[in-house]
């Protein structure tokens, strides 16, 4: 066992692992985060996606221990002060039906808006091409996500216009 210490959405974490233990393993298992889901395994569904650092990352193929000194951010840290604009557009849009998938295409789209505020369409679809969603094709969450860039930047433009 080795302890680690990390930022977990905003907070100072310290825990025991072992060294073969998953940053997903971790989260769910001792930390209690539940967002992250365990899909796959082997990194092809996105389910487990957090960001460590800003990037969205699969929390399955990263050793806990790889994570020492840097931030993760699980969707539970996301919005704290109540629901982003990507969070709401989803909600209103009715984007997703099981859910299942919705923790790692919100977080993997945050990430992407985060270094890319103007994505192409092709952008959108590169950046949500890990995360598998059986239930509703990708056309209602690649469509929000873009809509959500595009309103986002004319509200940045009228408030410079403004200043």
């Amino acid at each position: 066992m080795k302890p680690i210490t990390f930022q977990l959405n905003g907070s100072a974490r310290s825990v025991w692992v072992e060294p073969n233990e998953t940053l997903l393993d971790v989260l769910r298992g001792k930390l209690g985060i539940k967002t992250p889901k365990e899909g796959c395994g082997r990194g092809d569904c996105g389910a487990c996606t957090v960001l460590l650092d800003g990037k969205a990352v699969r929390s399955c193929l990263i050793l806990a221990v790889e994570v020492e000194g840097q931030s993760v951010t699980t969707l539970e840290g996301v919005g704290q002060k109540g629901p982003t604009a990507l969070q709401k557009a989803f909600i209103e849009n009715n984007v997703f039906q099981c859910g299942f998938c919705a923790p790692g295409v919100i977080l993997a789209a945050s990430a992407l808006l985060a270094e890319n505020p103007k994505p192409s369409e092709a952008e959108v679809r590169e950046a949500l091409a890990g995360n598998l969603c059986r239930c509703t094709g990708y056309e209602p969450i690649v469509k929000t996500v873009l809509a959500v860039a595009k309103k986002t930047a004319r509200q940045s433009t009228s408030r410079r216009v403004r200043s």
